[in-house]
């Protein structure tokens, strides 16, 4: 354990039992039931038996027996915490940090008794060590908070003894984790390793599911190398390069993940002949459709191509959702109050027999002064950020909408995450194209006094494309109108792109 420095012990009380009789006595007497003082429980027991003297053999026993009461305690929570909107309330916040917290205090207690027992003993210890370090980086993911690097560096920690040891592909059935199989060092580190490649703050709540669920089923087909491999069938992964660290000489490094391609490949060409995605163990939060797509942006991901990151810096102002992005398109509000309505009876008429505009704001001669909410992000280097209270929550994948030299556009902020400061951090991506804004066109407007809905119609070159909110009234194969300068004709046709509060259709003309 000379390459990295484990974290030091946390100075605590001593244990609240020292044999397995004494703990199930403790356990006895816990509030089971109550899921948040249990994750309390748990961990102050595993940093008492992590800074205690007991025997390396004894403490590992402690610690599993503890491990059995974690894994259900810890799944229990992750709703508390799982993509909210950030920042987080403290009470989420404090959930999400005892959780991570937690996995990463059992992962390190297992891997500091490690150097100390056989390679047999060792084996089942790491298997442990390597889930547990996997667990508190998907909290991460979940919480859409920054990953620290000690994780991956823990990770690398768990690679490098357990290949010292020689036991990185030895079998392990964990009766604590019956989903895994049995499973091995190796595989639980590679599936650590490729979820993190993925970018997985970019992922909606259930495209993350079905990745995480994809890799922990290909995870043992990858496999780890000292050196590259420089056969024309082999497609590897520089880890030292792509997790910037320097590992010892000898450290298998490189990651082979050829026949996990090969498995992208297979789902993809079944989806395409019609299987579902349940047939092919990919689950049901996903159509098949929305799984081909992530299917291939996984692969874009794993073959490691760069995104082209935008030149564009300095502040900018963001509007969020459908309704402020029309007005920032239209110079109109799409649901005025009735103090600012000023399109309905005999006053618009006059307007569009006198002038041939509707609005006073289209006039050739209008300044538009609208009062759009919005919010200033600072943009370096591709990335956009703002400090955590200077705004509303947010939720990624949204929508936003912004002006660049007088002319507006339409873009989704996504991969948002928070940083150990409160920071908010994302990408924006901008539509390209033509993008116009338009109204849809609803039966019983007035008489239901429904609130009007945005539509975005972009055209690019070979197709186009409908944004409306998430809970606009269409169904795909229905006919609709949009009502604008000229009233649009469209039938949407299917889902291409899904946001917190967006749904992008593929249409053709109606």
């Amino acid at each position: 354990m000379h390459w990295l420095t484990l974290p030091s012990p946390k100075a605590v009380q001593p244990p609240a039992f020292l044999d397995l009789a004494g703990a199930r006595s403790w356990l006895a007497t816990q509030p089971q039931a109550q899921p948040l003082l249990m994750q309390r429980a748990l961990s102050t027991q595993i940093d008492a038996i992590d800074a205690g003297q007991l025997a390396p053999a004894q403490a590992v026993e402690l610690l599993d027996f503890l491990h059995h009461s974690v894994v259900p305690t810890q799944a229990s929570l992750e709703v508390r915490y799982a993509r909210k909107a950030l920042p987080m309330p403290a009470d989420e916040e404090r959930i999400f940090g005892a959780a991570q917290e937690l996995w990463s205090q059992l992962g390190i207690a297992y891997l500091r008794r490690a150097p100390h027992l056989a390679p047999a003993e060792k084996c089942p210890l790491l298997l442990r060590a390597a889930n547990a370090f996997r667990m508190a980086e998907f909290c991460h993911f979940l919480a859409g908070r920054e990953c620290p690097p000690l994780l991956d560096q823990l990770l690398f920690a768990v690679l490098i003894h357990g290949e010292s040891s020689g036991i990185l592909r030895q079998p392990v059935a964990d009766t604590d984790l019956p989903h895994l199989g049995e499973a091995n060092i190796a595989g639980l580190l590679a599936w650590a390793f490729l979820l993190r490649l993925l970018d997985p703050y970019r992922l909606t709540s259930a495209q993350l599911t079905v990745a995480n669920r994809a890799l922990s089923r290909w995870r043992e087909l990858c496999s780890f190398h000292a050196v590259a491999d420089p056969s024309p069938k082999v497609q590897g992964i520089a880890l030292a390069a792509q997790f910037d660290v320097e590992l010892p000489e000898g450290t298998p490094a490189w990651l082979n993940i050829r026949s996990v391609s090969r498995k992208i490949q297979a789902r993809l060409d079944a989806l395409r002949r019609g299987e579902t995605p349940e047939a092919l163990k990919l689950g049901r939060e996903l159509s098949a459709s929305a799984c081909i797509r992530l299917l291939l942006d996984i692969e874009q991901r794993l073959q490691l191509q760069p995104a082209t990151a935008s030149l564009e810096s300095g502040e900018l102002l963001l509007v969020f959702g459908a309704e402020h992005a029309f007005s920032v398109f239209t110079d109109e509000y799409l649901n005025p109050s009735s103090g600012m309505d000023v399109t309905s009876g005999s006053l618009s008429n006059q307007r569009m027999a006198v002038f041939g505009f509707d609005q006073v704001s289209r006039l050739p001669t209008a300044v538009c002064k609208l009062d759009i909410p919005g919010e200033t992000w600072t943009l370096a280097a591709g990335r956009a950020s703002r400090a955590g209270w200077a705004g509303a929550r947010r939720l990624a994948p949204c929508l936003v909408a912004n002006t660049l030299a007088g002319q507006p556009r339409l873009g989704v902020l996504r991969a948002l995450l928070c940083d150990g400061e409160a920071t908010l951090k994302g990408r924006i991506d901008w539509y390209g194209g033509t993008v116009e804004a338009y109204r849809l066109q609803q039966q019983g407007l007035r008489e239901q006094k429904l609130p009007r809905v945005a539509v975005f119609l972009l055209r690019e070159a070979t197709q186009m494309s409908l944004i409306l909110p998430s809970n606009a009234p269409i169904r795909p194969g229905v006919g609709l109108a949009l009502e604008g300068h000229l009233i649009q004709h469209l039938v949407p046709t299917e889902v291409i792109e899904r946001g917190i509060d967006f749904v992008r259709y593929a249409c053709r003309p109606g």
